[in-house]
């Protein structure tokens, strides 16, 4: 909308300076060439008919036509006008929506990619060797009980519905997903910055340089509370006062280690919560083991997993909150000189305290608590956490919270502010009285967190669930909309702020991006079973299929080694059963060094460290020769600004070559001056000297005669 949002604009001159007939012409005129598009001429018409608000009112008229053409649900198929948000709210904000917008579209080509994986998981579900293998009874691989005494043997086919569910994420196609889903953070970062550039040219702010800011109130009032207690123990004592500024810079460096210190403790508090749902996953696996349900004592872990995952889902919520307002304080205590530099420091307390809270239990699951081969479960915690965050912090706490808010205050002013008796007024309030109304506009830092999450969420734990990008994709189609109408209808109009990038968020992302590449190559070595697969398949099976896998990652225990107190009570397999199996590469009993690790353990270890290092340098390689080929600054703006660089060259070697002209002029003039004014007084030289000689004459011959006389 480039090129019809220039239009409007000089439209909304026009009628800024009361040529409303005059503008009304004009879009009729243009209408048919395909300036605009067909839903700006009733809009204008109905602006220009019913609203007659007269010069002078171009900002009202912008923001009822973004209302009209941008923030409205019904339009989230258009392109958003970059160019009039920016017009309206200023750079920084136009910044913000535009990176929104790029983020989203390169959502589209993940989520297609995502989609593709998830059917191939689907259609080659039914050939997939383990699963069947699994599912197929015959086999009968009893395992050893879950727990001691109150768990009883079970067949590991009584699992077969996980295991087939597991295949749809758990399969080949997960790594090129997982290496894709790299290129694609840098590919997005890299067209961001052809994108910031292109619009900082378009923008006027190629050129822009930081100016020096004014320092924050609250540093001023701290820096003369200062100065006025220096001078008062000043005149006291000028020992006292050295002892003073000593104390004063201890007592900074002790704050200052006191705000890390309480940052730690609230990333603590975050594992503690981690700890409790580890808890009740523990006691819930118990009670669950005594039910008498084979369906529900063979699903344990699906069921301890989801419930868990609900629980650590509203712990994540309600500490979200908790973590903005502290760090909030913890900035303010710090008193920062300039408002950039509170917003920095209060950017990165925020971010790590919602980073370790968001991501703490996917950490936990996909690194420490579970064995090789658990990625459904990794998948299960991901999902509830990723669309419960999305549909309930992101758009119902963004919708509900601001209402309440503005309900309250109306309220509120209602019950404090005598009731005017101006019937005028109460029938038409004035602009003032409506905006003041409106929630206070409180920065975009809220904006930016709840989406670098999200990024968080589509690239570090990508492997697991390959629909994370479909998902994100459909809440960022409302999320923009969404924004858009709390930013014109529901929010004061904010400050006009110039800025030529997002500042530190793009660094935010970037770590994130090179994050994300470790991490993927963890959860595919250690989570998934793509690395024992691959070894089985081509050193271990005799006929290089994966007929055996299962009964292969499956090792022996003698069930008279169990420790008395432990076997399982009542069991109708207990005289059956001799031995029973359990998932890992142990010796078995039968072997000098029963139940320690096999040589396949160490093995297979050593392929998934392998794998982790030739991913990643892999992954990183590409990443680089990506951003190697792909310029910062596309080629036409590239072009143009060499072009104006030449064209100001010219200018000014013509300036110069004039200037020169004219000093080489002045020159010329000044010796032509010199030389008239040398030969002048070379004439006044030789008079001067004839009429002394004539002088001299004249006197010798008066001598001569006054000497005969």
């Amino acid at each position: 909308m480039g090129r019809e949002g220039a239009f409007i604009w000089a439209l909304l001159g026009l009628v800024a300076a009361g040529a409303e007939q005059e503008s009304r012409l004009v879009v009729t005129q243009l209408l048919p060439l395909g300036v605009f598009s067909h839903t700006c001429l009733p809009v204008w018409n109905s602006y220009l008919s019913s609203l007659h608000l007269g010069p002078g009112n171009t900002g009202q008229y912008l923001s009822m036509l973004l209302y009209r053409e941008w923030a409205r649900y019904g339009v989230f198929y258009k392109f958003q006008p970059i160019d009039l948000i920016r017009k309206y709210f200023g750079e920084k904000i136009g910044l913000y929506f535009a990176w929104l917008g790029l983020y989203t579209e390169f959502l589209i080509p993940s989520s297609v990619v995502g989609i593709i994986v998830f059917l191939y998981g689907c259609i080659t579900i039914e050939s997939d060797i383990p699963s069947k293998e699994m599912c197929d009874q015959r086999n009968a691989f009893t395992m050893c009980p879950l727990c001691d005494k109150f768990c009883d043997y079970w067949n590991l086919s009584s699992a077969c519905a996980t295991a087939r569910a597991s295949h749809l994420f758990d399969n080949p196609a997960t790594v090129f997903f997982s290496i894709f889903m790299a290129l694609w953070a840098t590919m997005f970062l890299e067209q961001w910055k052809r994108l910031q550039m292109r619009l900082s040219y378009f923008w006027d702010l190629t050129g822009l340089e930081e100016e020096e800011e004014h320092p924050r109130p609250e540093y001023e009032t701290k820096l003369l509370q200062k100065k006025l207690k220096n001078e008062n123990v000043r005149t006291e004592n000028s020992n006292e006062v050295r002892c003073n500024s000593l104390f004063s810079l201890i007592l900074d460096f002790i704050k200052l280690e006191l705000i890390y210190l309480y940052v730690s403790l609230q990333i603590m508090l975050t594992f503690s919560a981690v700890f409790g749902v580890i808890v009740y996953r523990i006691t819930t696996a118990a009670a669950l083991s005594f039910s008498t349900n084979e369906t529900t004592r063979s699903n344990v872990r699906v069921t301890v997993t989801a419930t868990a995952v609900i629980i650590n889902l509203v712990v994540i919520l309600i500490l979200d909150e908790i973590y903005g307002a502290v760090a909030k304080w913890l900035t303010e205590i710090e008193v920062p000189k300039t408002e950039k530099t509170f917003e920095e420091r209060l950017i990165l307390k925020a971010f790590l305290l919602k980073f370790v809270n968001s991501y703490a239990p996917i950490f936990y699951v996909t690194l420490v608590a579970l064995p090789g081969g658990c990625l459904m479960e990794l998948c299960i915690q991901l999902s509830i956490i990723m669309l419960g965050k999305q549909l309930i912090q992101n758009n119902l706490f963004e919708i509900g919270i601001p209402y309440l808010k503005k309900l309250f205050r109306k309220l509120k002013d209602e019950r404090t502010e005598p009731k005017e008796m101006d019937t005028n007024q109460s029938k038409d309030p004035q602009q003032w009285d409506l905006d003041y109304i409106l929630e206070p506009f409180t920065g975009l830092t809220p904006e930016y967190m709840e989406m670098i999450i999200q990024f968080g969420f589509v690239t570090l734990f990508v492997a697991s669930f390959p629909l994370a990008p479909l998902f994100a994709l459909l809440n960022n189609i409302i999320e923009v909309r969404l924004d858009a109408k709390k930013f014109v209808t529901e929010l004061r109009r904010p400050d006009t702020v110039r800025a030529k990038d997002i500042g530190i968020w793009y660094n935010i992302l970037s770590g994130i991006g090179k994050l994300s590449v470790i991490i993927n190559a963890f959860v595919i070595a250690v989570t998934s079973d793509f690395i024992p697969r691959l070894m089985y398949q081509y050193a271990y099976s005799q006929n290089g299929t994966m007929h055996g896998f299962i009964n292969h990652t499956l090792s022996y225990f003698n069930v008279s080694h169990l420790k008395a107190g432990t076997q399982p009570e009542n069991s109708p397999f207990a005289q059956d059963v001799l031995f029973c199996r359990f998932k890992d590469y142990r010796e078995p009993p039968w072997s000098q060094n029963q139940y320690e690790f096999s040589k396949q353990y160490w093995a297979v270890l050593s392929a998934r460290l392998a794998f982790v290092i030739l991913f990643q340098n892999l992954v990183m390689f590409l990443s680089v020769l990506v951003d190697w080929m792909i310029p910062d600054i596309p080629k036409d703006i590239s072009e143009q600004i060499k072009k104006e660089k030449s064209v100001l060259v010219d200018f000014f070697l013509k300036e110069e070559h004039e200037k020169l002209k004219l000093i080489e002029s002045f020159i010329a003039r000044d010796k032509q001056k010199h030389k008239s004014g040398t030969k002048g007084e070379r004439i006044r030289a030789a008079s001067f000297c004839q009429f002394n000689r004539s002088q001299k004459g004249s006197f010798a011959s008066f001598s001569s005669q006054h000497t005969e006389v």
